[in-house]
């Protein structure tokens, strides 16, 4: 049984016609032009005579000049070429002189023809009509698009009714993923007011608008707006149940990382409401400009943003050293794009290398005479880090005591570390390790009256590689459950930015084997961050309270050696500094002579591949870690097992041959 045809509706032969590829589009606005061109003459004529009979000879052969001596005037200035929903001032342009140039052929035409029937007064007539119907026809088409062909578009309310509002409203109106109804706006002069016909509202009539304009989500038009005040607003937003977009931050759009109308899932630092205090220029620059500079893990996350804002700070040459091909030349191709744009004069040199090895790196600072060192290269994945002990250990003490090394004897002047909260009280071997690389460096500065050594301790910063965020985000899109490890785990974050920026502040302050701090701010709760992460992607959680809700929050227990909360000092004797957001920590070191005794004693664990006494040495030296009783080293555990079985068929041989005896 045949299905009944539905019946033909304005809106699907919208539809329909939006679908057509482009050359069959511009194919049908010719013909239309070719239509409505000859109409304009035969209108202006009909006006002029007060008659719908025109006894006009060469009336065929006008209407065809008025006609084809438009069209190729149109095609010349683009008027095919522009979209009808972005009809605009250029092509309204191509209107005016095709129309105009159509009058003056057809003067032309009439005088050499003889026919005299177009005076002065029908041929402005008829340039009237015809910019008058080629322009309308393109409005009713626009029309026809917005009305009828984006009624399955998203419909949103734009937080923001200032400049970037209305840019971004003019885009959406031009695409079909979204279309504003309402804009909203703190300030009372612009409410009431028309933005590309759409009215601007007070945000508290926002619930009742939601309902009545059926509103599914809220864009963000506030780039200037501080984090603090992006918190507000997201905060007031989240029970409304709506997906909550926003444009970049001012600085990313500045910086050339964004566009003005680029929209993008919530930053979760606006939901953080942490505002990066700007860089103090003279600490800023103090150990980069005009200077030599290394950095290690130069692909990583935090040695990748060291490294664009180091280059902006005018050094002499900046080398990128890093273990990652790949890493390597991501980092490499963005930066040599940024020093073409900004034309920035600064060498750049992208070296493949292991920190480990202390004739390489040596080799290298020698060469091109290295004067500060920016040491990021790390193993920090607390869970990967407990399973592969031997390389976790030679990744961030070996390589770090052997980067160190190189730079005291070529004489480097100042030498950063880049540390972790993690180091303080550590549980797990990531965070011993990163303890342990600080005491090197605080025994080293012990022996060096040139090279001054720090570190830089700080937490979580977001959108690293492997961190929570990415992961909730994706988890999100592809329909949950976020995993959480504990309810009451907590964590401090901060942006990458904000972090590269006060470590290379936190440098210039060096007088040799301090530890610094970053003010982190207040803890973050992660079971609230997914929540508030969910809640603002227009989503519900799903639990016993909701059981039809969207995303499932589920818990998987704290993971081997991973603590529930985080702590950045050993003790509470802190100081300040001259920067408000880094603090100087006073903390204990032990002598270069025993610092010395403890790497031997790792170095021959090393060598034997042995994770038991690796770990009794980061014991000794990291007075506050106590390694939990399980061993999690994947291949020590390989080993066991593997030695286990031999056992067992030792054993097994062993009681067959006292049977065969017996």
């Amino acid at each position: 049984m045949s299905q009944p045809q539905r019946p033909v509706t304005l809106a699907g032969l919208a539809r329909r016609a939006l679908d057509l590829s482009r050359p069959t589009k511009r194919v049908l606005m010719v013909l239309a032009d070719l239509f409505v061109v000859p109409i304009a003459l035969w209108s202006a004529l009909v006006l002029k005579a007060d008659s719908l009979w025109l006894p006009v000879a060469q009336l065929p052969v006008l209407l065809a000049v008025a006609a084809f001596s438009a069209i190729p005037v149109f095609v010349r200035f683009g008027l095919y070429r522009a979209v009808v929903r972005y009809f605009g001032l250029h092509a309204l342009f191509a209107v005016l002189a095709g129309v105009t140039t159509s009058v003056l052929l057809l003067a032309i035409v009439d005088n050499l023809v003889g026919s005299a029937q177009l005076g002065a007064s029908v041929l402005a007539i008829y340039w009237a009509l015809a910019t008058i119907y080629v322009g309308a026809t393109r409005m009713i088409m626009r029309y026809i698009f917005h009305r009828y062909a984006v009624r399955q578009a998203e419909r949103v309310a734009i937080y923001g009714a200032g400049e970037a509002g209305a840019q971004l409203a003019a885009a959406l109106m031009g695409g079909r993923d979204c279309w504003p109804v309402a804009f909203v706006d703190d300030k009372r002069a612009l409410r009431g007011n028309l933005i590309h016909g759409v009215e601007v509202f007070d945000p508290a009539a926002l619930p009742d608008l939601i309902r009545e304009r059926e509103i599914t989500g809220v864009l963000l038009a506030l780039p200037s707006a501080s984090r603090r005040r992006k918190r507000e607003v997201l905060l007031a937003l989240e029970p409304l149940g709506l997906h909550v977009r926003s444009l970049p931050n001012m600085e990313d759009i500045l910086a050339g990382r964004a566009s003005s109308d680029e929209v993008r899932e919530v930053d979760v630092a606006d939901l953080l409401g942490r505002d990066p205090v700007p860089p103090y220029q003279h600490l800023f620059s103090a150990c980069v400009a005009g200077k030599a500079v290394l950095v290690t893990g130069a692909g990583g996350s935090i040695g990748s943003e060291l490294c664009r804002q180091i280059i902006r700070l005018a050094p002499t040459v900046l080398v990128l050293y890093e273990n990652s091909e790949l890493a390597l030349y991501q980092i490499d191709m963005e930066l040599r794009e940024l020093i073409e744009k900004e034309r920035l004069g600064v060498k750049l040199v992208s070296l493949l290398g292991n920190a480990h090895h202390r004739d390489r790196v040596l080799d290298v600072m020698s060469s091109y005479r290295i004067q500060t060192v920016y040491h990021a290269a790390a193993y920090k994945h607390v869970p990967i880090v407990e399973q592969n002990v031997i390389e976790g250990v030679h990744n961030n003490v070996v390589a770090t005591w052997n980067t160190a090394e190189a730079a005291l004897e070529a004489q480097v002047e100042t030498f950063v570390l880049v540390s972790t909260d993690k180091a303080v009280n550590p549980t797990n071997v990531m965070g011993a390790t990163k303890r342990m690389s600080e005491i090197v460096l605080q025994g080293l500065s012990e022996r060096s009256s040139r090279t001054r050594f720090c570190m830089v301790r700080f937490g979580n910063v977001l959108a690293s590689s492997g961190s929570v965020v990415p992961r909730f985000y994706e988890q999100i899109r592809k329909g949950g459950p976020l995993t959480v490890t504990h309810p009451d785990v907590t964590r401090y974050f901060m942006t990458i930015p904000e972090a590269a920026q006060l470590v290379i502040q936190a440098g210039s302050m060096a007088r040799g084997g301090d530890v610094f701090v970053l003010d982190m701010g207040k803890p973050v709760r992660i079971d609230d961050l997914a929540r508030r992460m969910i809640g603002l992607m227009g989503m519900s959680v799903r639990d016993d309270a909701n059981p039809d809700g969207d995303i499932a929050i589920e818990y998987s227990g704290l993971r081997p050696a991973e603590k529930l909360f985080e702590e950045l000092l050993i003790g509470n004797n802190v100081s300040g500094t001259d920067h408000p957001m880094i603090m100087r920590a006073m903390e204990h070191a032990l002598p270069w002579e025993r610092v010395q005794e403890l790497l031997k004693e790792m170095s021959l664990a090393l060598r034997g591949f042995d994770c038991q006494r690796a770990i009794a040495v980061l014991e000794e030296t990291v007075v506050e870690y106590k390694a939990s009783a399980e061993l999690h080293d994947l291949v020590t555990h390989e080993k066991r097992a593997l030695l286990a079985e031999q056992n067992k068929v030792t054993d097994l041989q062993a009681r067959r041959s006292r049977q065969g005896l017996n």
